[in-house]
């Protein structure tokens, strides 16, 4: 029972220091506020947190966190490296959604990025992480030849570049497309440029499968 009420405070406090980041900005936002707006002490506040920066790391921290773990999943199921990164498209419409409300956090975690080298670093390693983690995938796709001889980092980049700049779109103008199939319509034609060739059908639609 001390367990999950400690549970459930950090996530009173995660809850709130969202709606304080998003609404007043990084250094608008002071502890007193998030405390009053979670409704905990300062006491329980760093008993979870050592500071306010360490609660606006940790909420990318574990989006990030959620989003790999059914990255690998959906990869884990799939027969070669196109039908993977076909499978990995298939999330596109859950994180839509969750960014969904989210882009004055967003902007605000990149506006931060520029003038602290911790957030900075926290801002840039996940673009890393994905891009070597697509890289290598695309390296086993050539060894298995489901896909042609290429650069693999620089079909990573492109594609880390395509979440990204979806992503960035979507959370802007949420409304202005439908988004997840805009991802599975530019996953396709990069499938396409690398020369796919899966054992199993891609060019389906994302839910038809």
């Amino acid at each position: 029972m001390p367990q999950k009420r400690s549970l459930e405070t950090r996530e009173k406090i995660l809850k709130a220091a969202t709606a304080a980041f998003s609404r007043d900005g990084f250094d608008a936002t002071g502890v007193a506020e998030i405390c009053a707006a979670a409704g905990v002490s300062k006491g329980a506040f760093y008993h979870h947190f050592q500071s306010k920066q360490e609660v606006f790391l940790k909420l990318t921290e574990e989006w990030l966190s959620g989003l790999d773990q059914q990255i690998q999943r959906l990869a884990a199921s799939a027969e070669d490296v196109p039908q993977a990164l076909w499978q990995t498209a298939k999330i596109a419409p859950a994180v839509f959604a969750d960014a969904r409300g989210q882009v004055p956090l967003f902007l605000e975690f990149w506006r931060q990025a520029n003038r602290d080298p911790q957030i900075w670093q926290a801002t840039v390693a996940p673009y890393h992480r994905y891009t070597e983690y697509f890289a290598g995938m695309i390296r086993q796709g050539i060894e298995e030849g489901s896909l042609r001889e290429m650069p693999p980092e620089v079909g990573a980049r492109i594609l880390v570049s395509l979440a990204v700049g979806l992503l960035l779109q979507g959370a802007l103008d949420p409304e202005g497309a439908d988004w997840g199939t805009l991802v599975g319509d530019g996953v396709r034609l990069l499938l396409e440029g690398m020369g796919a060739n899966s054992k199993r059908e891609w060019r389906s639609t994302l839910d038809g499968e």
